[in-house]
């Protein structure tokens, strides 16, 4: 390729992908710029699908990212198909259909995968996932008939799916709470009486064994040997970061694309975004991969920065949110490793906070309907250092006096 006129290809057109290429864009790059998608159509939001997309209050229209007049007006070509082969050597990509692009940057927004249930029956009629448009339109439609719905995976998808499906559901945890992977102990138990007040039954601690049926699943088979009938079974047990062309091309992978502080590859050419790529967290201190709309938009504009010639450090703060149930959780750092938490606010009028320390430091903070805790917390991170235990509680644990009394220092 030559460099008067550079080529940069961005393969995936989910959020981080479609950013990356506006953010080209934004940022000056007058080269080529090419989003390949393997669906159809233009890019859209992935969040509403379990949301207001599922329960009917959102169309295909609120989805979308931008309009198709939008790319067209931006210069950024979009391709729908599916890249089969990665030639680092030659610096070109062999689409699905023999197509080849050359690129002076390759840009991997690959996303992730449905973990698959691996349990006899998982394949039987009526067993769905939630991923793509696509898969919600066949939830919202299965749910018009369907009689007895369960939910295998008490984390974000299977839990919002819970809250927007209008119906009573049964959710069936490994884990012996809700949230395990991503929120405190307290917020899970929260979270876990407002699905029962809700009318949903909570079954935690059991692992599936089987999917039962003919042609279409009829029952869950439960560790302890307990049936559930079950004529939709909504699968809901994570992801796995898509990492299959960076691989055969010989990138390092592990939980994903590993990539530096700037978010390349060993490659130079290549860059990894979003919920494939395994980067340098600052905030968590080690290696972390994150499932998150900001972490997929932050990383895309550091690369699209990167590429335009304003390299940086990603460091942005990591966070996260989700609704159910008339209640918004949102979630700033990261909690893995907590040893002390202080809830703040109201827990019976479902208000209130809960601070996670590590080693005596504020390593996260999760707010119920009380956005200007988590703003706060946003600033506080972003200032860093972080906030110590001692130091908050002479605040009163009170996040913006906290942040006040920094701002006049």
């Amino acid at each position: 390729m030559t460099s008067e006129h550079p080529t940069v290809l961005v393969v995936g057109a989910g959020q981080s992908g479609f950013q990356a290429a506006a953010s080209l864009r934004d940022k000056g790059f007058t080269g080529r710029v090419v989003l390949i998608g393997d669906e159809p159509g233009v890019p859209y939001q992935r969040p509403p699908l379990s949301k207001a997309y599922l329960s009917g209050t959102a169309g295909p229209d609120q989805l979308r990212l931008r309009p198709e007049e939008f790319f067209a007006g931006k210069d950024i070509e979009l391709l729908a198909g599916r890249v089969a082969e990665l030639d680092r050597e030659g610096a070109r990509v062999t689409m699905a259909d023999g197509t080849t692009l050359g690129y002076d940057h390759l840009v991997l927004a690959t996303g992730a995968r449905n973990r698959p249930l691996p349990v006899p029956g998982a394949d039987l009629g009526g067993v769905l996932a939630l991923r793509t448009r696509d898969d919600a339109d066949l939830l919202r439609s299965a749910l018009e008939t369907a009689e007895h719905v369960v939910v295998i995976g008490g984390g974000f998808i299977g839990l919002e799916f819970a809250a927007h499906a209008g119906r009573p559901v049964t959710i069936v945890e490994a884990q012996h709470r809700l949230l395990n992977r991503v929120a405190s102990p307290e917020v899970s138990a929260y979270f876990a009486e407002l699905h029962e007040q809700a009318g949903h039954t909570m079954l935690l601690g059991q692992g599936v064994t089987a999917l039962r049926g003919q042609e279409r699943v009829e029952a869950v088979e439960l560790a302890d040997g307990r049936r559930l009938p079950a004529d939709l079974v909504v699968v809901a047990v994570g992801v796995l970061p898509e990492t299959a062309l960076a691989e055969a091309a010989g990138l390092l992978v592990d939980n994903g694309v590993v990539v530096d502080a700037h978010l390349r590859t060993g490659d130079p050419r290549i860059w990894a975004i979003g919920d494939c790529a395994n980067f340098p967290c600052v905030h968590a201190g080690a290696s972390t991969r994150l499932e998150s709309v900001q972490n997929a938009v932050d990383q895309a504009r550091s690369v699209a920065a990167g590429i335009a010639g304003e390299p940086a450090a990603y460091e942005s703060v990591p966070w996260f949110w989700t609704d159910q149930l008339g209640k918004k959780l949102q979630i700033a750092g990261i909690l893995s490793g907590a040893d002390e938490t202080v809830l703040t606010g109201d827990r019976a009028e479902g208000k209130f906070s809960v601070l996670s320390f590590r080693g005596g430091v504020l390593i996260a903070v999760e707010s119920v309907n009380r956005p200007p805790d988590h703003i706060a917390a946003r600033r506080l991170f972003a200032a860093g250092p972080a906030p110590t235990l001692d130091a908050l509680r002479a605040s009163g644990f009170d996040l913006k006096e906290h942040l006040k009394s920094l701002t006049a220092a």
